[in-house]
């Protein structure tokens, strides 16, 4: 599968703000922000106020870069919405901390327009707008450690990832983080699209149309990237970590990823059109640039050539069937719909006793681990070994292409 580095026009999200900076990053319940006032990180890179996205004339409470440290820029994309689907009608809106340790965000006639759950009640709370973008409640006598907080932005995502933040499930508390799209570029609303990192079988990172239509599919991931992004892609090719946490039983399933270069400002953004964009501010041109973006046309849309096809772009037909495969339908193949996919041209001989053999490939996207199964500490040879055991695997791979390769991942049925 071939890579590509495809420059994007600039995200052309404009935005009003009303800037007057109380010169500190928390507030507290004695202290409240009001449409006009903001909160600073303390490395002064990341700002907390009222904004009106586009050409919008409503109000919302945002986290976006902060433009002074960014060599006076405007016209950023914010990167976190705490109302976005209750926006203020005009500037009477106060984001305000009460003694439970709740974030409040009300307008002009004191009703509730946007609050919190705390994870538990507060004694002295604060709310404070870490350096790493990261709004928590926590109590001001607490030590800052991620058990601590009673409340954190990080735990729900909005259109944007962040080096830290994470995408997958903790199994223990159910909560769920992945980013979704903005309804359009004037209304931070949930659009239809998600991005999410999918825990049916070996994790996955799938974008979503609705709940059910997979659009694009990084495929599983190798130890070194994920398998369907090549080197030249820069979609999440920072220091990633898939974090499969087990004990007993399964506690949470994440990906994250750090930037080697903190002063380097970049991040992911899945767009109200469905396409999830990897952005990086340029000091020279004083700019956000786009290093890539998914999904493309052709091979990079989920499923292009049904079960059991092979995309290659670069062919006249970009569809073709894996080796000792033929299209279902050659008529439907041949006039360029190859959503019905391969079928074996000799069924396999396992449940009678037959000796099946493996066919190797090399320098592909992997298929759909949803009928998948996977063990970090088996040889590839014991894979392989695994797999003709059982009559419905149907291929299998190292978890881990690093060094000398490690781990099993199974295909079945």
């Amino acid at each position: 599968m071939e890579g590509f580095v495809i420059p994007l026009c600039v995200l052309s999200l404009l935005f009003s703000i009303l800037i007057t900076s109380n010169g500190v990053d928390t507030i507290t319940t004695a202290k409240s922000l009001t449409d006009g006032e903001t909160i600073v990180s303390s490395s002064e890179t990341f700002e907390l106020g009222f904004f009106t996205p586009g050409a919008s004339k409503n109000r919302y409470v945002g986290i976006w870069y902060r433009a002074i440290y960014y060599k006076e820029i405007t016209g950023t994309a914010v990167l976190w919405v705490a109302n976005r689907e209750t926006p203020l009608f005009d500037t009477s809106g106060v984001l305000k901390l009460t003694s439970q340790g709740i974030l409040v965000l009300v307008n002009g006639t004191n009703d509730t327009i946007w609050s919190i759950n705390a994870s538990r009640s507060a004694q002295d709370p604060v709310a404070q707008l870490f350096n790493n973008f990261n709004m928590v409640v926590r109590n001001a006598d607490d030590e800052v450690k991620a058990e601590n907080l009673l409340w954190q932005s990080f735990d729900y995502p909005g259109n944007t990832l962040l080096q830290g933040m994470k995408l997958g499930k903790n199994f223990l508390t159910g909560q769920e983080w992945y980013i979704s799209s903005w309804k359009s570029d004037n209304d931070p609303g949930e659009g239809a699209f998600t991005f999410v990192l999918d825990m049916h079988g070996y994790p996955q990172m799938f974008l979503r149309k609705g709940t059910a239509d997979y659009l694009y599919g990084s495929g599983p991931g190798n130890g070194l990237r994920f398998r369907g992004i090549s080197d030249s892609n820069q979609i999440f090719r920072f220091n990633y970590d898939l974090i499969l946490n087990y004990d007993l039983n399964m506690e949470e399933v994440y990906y994250t990823f750090d930037v080697p270069n903190a002063s380097v400002a970049t991040r992911t953004v899945l767009s109200s059109e469905g396409y999830v964009g990897q952005w990086t501010w340029v000091d020279q041109t004083r700019g956000w640039i786009s290093m890539a973006r998914a999904p493309e046309a052709g091979c990079d849309m989920y499923a292009s050539c049904g079960s059991y096809g092979i995309c290659n772009i670069v062919n006249t037909s970009m569809c073709g069937c894996l080796d000792k495969f033929v299209p279902v339908n050659p008529r439907e193949w041949e006039l360029g719909d190859w959503s019905n996919g391969c079928v074996r041209r000799t069924p396999l001989g396992c449940h009678e006793g037959g000796e099946d053999g493996f066919v190797k490939y090399s320098a592909v996207k992997l298929a759909n681990t949803r009928n998948s199964s996977f063990d970090k500490r088996m040889s590839l040879e014991e894979c392989q070994t695994m797999c003709l055991r059982n009559c419905s695997c149907m291929a299998y791979a190292n978890l881990d292409i690093s060094e000398a390769g490690s781990g099993c991942l199974l295909w079945f049925d």
